[in-house]
């Protein structure tokens, strides 16, 4: 590759930092701390300060919690033995087109609607086929909950049953087979809906894990995204063999 191009491939791409830097950011990450929401099957964050700014002039914390904690990525690896860990998803894979299924209507009169099939025809029918390679969001607002805690995001009904919506498997199935999406994403703490996770089932979460596909959980602000056009990205530490960990997500808005 001559100068030349060189110069103006990089030109190229200062043009579309120019386009990028005017645009809204959104960022849709849950601040993680011990005590917040998080799944009754894991332990809670402990912070510990070993060195501080009075006595050491710096300050350091040791941080334990699960790699499912807060805002997090799920790697393949969560659920099948050899998939893919954390460290093993490309960078590539982590900046996608954005599109985002709203059914917040639905769910504040069914707080156990399954998004369907329906839902999806409706997306498409104003956007066209969700783009291979996205990332799907499921908006339902409960991450609005989240300040409630652990009962407000669990929502367990005098059934004893959790009752939270969720994915369904028509959905789940079109995303990954038909669409050959890179990663799903919701607000909240399971793939599944609350009456699967009240019987500790999460046979949707093993299907889009398994088929090599990533996801998010917890994520928040999902009302401040258009359902169409905007840009996600998605960051985590890059730590080996990891099935899960902590994430930072925001989106780009057209």
């Amino acid at each position: 590759m001559n100068n030349q191009s060189i110069l103006e491939q990089a030109k190229e791409l200062a043009g579309v930092w120019e386009i990028i830097k005017n645009k809204n950011f959104v960022d849709l990450t849950q601040t993680f701390e011990p005590g917040i929401p998080h799944s009754g099957l894991f332990p809670n964050e402990e912070v510990k300060i070993i060195y501080n700014h009075k006595e050491n002039g710096f300050l350091s914390q040791l941080f334990t919690h699960v790699g499912q904690w807060g805002t997090h990525i799920d790697a393949p690896s969560h659920f099948m033995d050899g998939g893919r860990s954390v460290d093993d998803i490309g960078v590539k894979d982590m900046v996608m087109p954005l599109a985002i299924l709203d059914i917040h209507e639905k769910v504040a009169l069914d707080s156990d609607y399954l998004v369907s099939m329906d839902d999806v025809n409706a997306w498409e029918t104003k956007y066209g086929k969700i783009t291979q390679g996205s990332f799907v969001a499921l908006r339902t607002d409960w991450s609005k909950r989240w300040a409630g805690g652990m009962d407000a995001m669990a929502n367990k009904g005098i059934d004893n049953v959790f009752h939270y919506p969720g994915w369904s498997k028509d959905v789940i199935e079109y995303l990954s087979e038909d669409c050959k999406v890179t990663a799903i994403g919701h607000e909240t703490t399971d793939t599944d809906p609350g009456i699967s996770c009240t019987n500790n089932e999460y046979v949707l979460e093993d299907y889009i894990l398994k088929r090599n596909h990533y996801q998010i959980e917890m994520l928040t602000n999902l009302d401040l995204v258009p359902e169409y056009g905007a840009l996600v990205v998605v960051t985590c530490p890059k730590a080996k063999g990891a099935s899960g960990f902590p994430a930072r997500v925001f989106a780009i808005l057209p």
